[in-house]
């Protein structure tokens, strides 16, 4: 299986990471921050683009070439929701440019005539309170219920530009067309390399914010980045960032191609993503001299999308601790 991209994929991420210097900058992430601007232009912008329209698991590297560059931009929409969470359990319903999310846990479901009634609330949801429609997995299914018929109320998080939110189904009927046939399991493959590709994204940027400080901050007459510990710092993070980057687009092919490594690879993604965040965070934040993490310097907007996709889902120790299991189920 070879890891490289081809001329077209090449092409593809260029085109990709010109689109999002342009319409993406970083005044519009703070004017959404600061000004609480409109993101939707911007998600309209992706949908004219036909960015929407990978929703097929053949088109997973072409996606995690997306989903990357958003990360490095700190994408303001509900695109990663949208594309990475729910159009894999709902690929029929995931047209036409309309958002959306998915609800893993937390919602049950029982049988009433000829409906299903769900019940019960989700928590920290990705987009939940301005996705236009949610997959929800049950017991008996994944359903696809819209946003009208829930009770979304958005949290907080230390991300200014990121929605999490708390969504509640109180006796919310569904009939049998709006149940879906996925799988679950599968589906969660790409939420969790998703997530692992927008956590490099964002520790992309913060090297590069970094590399830009170091080469034009001045200390005891010269260059911080001439100091050899700076250059260490530098480039353990510029190590850690390619180890995370490789697991993140294995894990990407591995979907992409159906290969049975699809669930180890996309815990070992999620895993190499947390652990490169927690030293690129550290070493950003160091290498600013802690000015990096105030409100005024964009680098702090990187700082905590790096963390927060740490987070979601379940931290490094979290798929670290499954990857034991599945090889602890192996002979050696």
């Amino acid at each position: 299986m070879l890891v490289e991209f081809d001329s077209d994929q090449r092409l593809w991420q260029e085109t990709v990471r010109a689109v999002l210097t342009k319409e993406c900058p970083p005044t519009l992430i703070r004017a959404v921050a600061d000004q609480d601007a409109d993101p939707d232009p911007l998600w309209q912008t992706y949908v004219e683009l036909g960015w929407t329209e990978l929703v097929d698991a053949g088109d997973a590297v072409e996606l995690a070439i997306v989903l990357e560059e958003l990360g490095r931009a700190t994408d303001p929409t509900p695109y990663l929701a949208t594309m990475s969470q729910f159009a894999p359990l709902a690929p029929e319903f995931a047209q036409g440019g309309r958002s959306g999310t998915a609800v893993f846990t937390g919602v049950t479901v029982r049988r009433d005539g000829a409906d299903w009634v769900l019940d019960g609330t989700a928590h920290h949801v990705l987009d939940g309170d301005r996705a236009q429609h949610y997959a929800v997995v049950t017991d008996a299914g994944v359903f696809v219920v819209e946003a009208a018929e829930v009770i979304a109320r958005r949290t907080a998080v230390f991300d200014p530009v990121l929605h999490l939110a708390e969504v509640s189904f109180v006796g919310v009927r569904v009939r049998d067309d709006r149940r879906v046939a996925s799988v679950p399991e599968r589906a969660r493959h790409l939420a969790l390399t998703g997530l692992a590709l927008t956590t490099v994204g964002a520790c992309q940027r913060i090297l590069d914010l970094v590399l830009e400080h170091v080469r034009t901050r001045q200390q005891f007459g010269v260059a911080l980045g001439s100091f050899q510990a700076v250059k260490h710092k530098a480039a353990d993070m510029q190590i850690a960032i390619e180890r995370a980057r490789a697991l993140a687009y294995f894990a990407a092919l591995t979907i992409a191609t159906d290969d049975p490594r699809r669930r180890i690879a996309a815990s070992m993604a999620k895993a190499a993503s947390g652990e490169c965040q927690s030293l690129v965070f550290r070493h950003g934040v160091q290498l600013f001299g802690g000015m990096g993490f105030t409100w005024e310097n964009d680098l702090q907007f990187a700082l905590k999308r790096a963390k927060a996709g740490e987070l979601l889902l379940g931290g490094a120790h979290t798929h670290r601790a499954l990857i034991a299991e599945e090889y602890r189920a192996t002979d050696f």
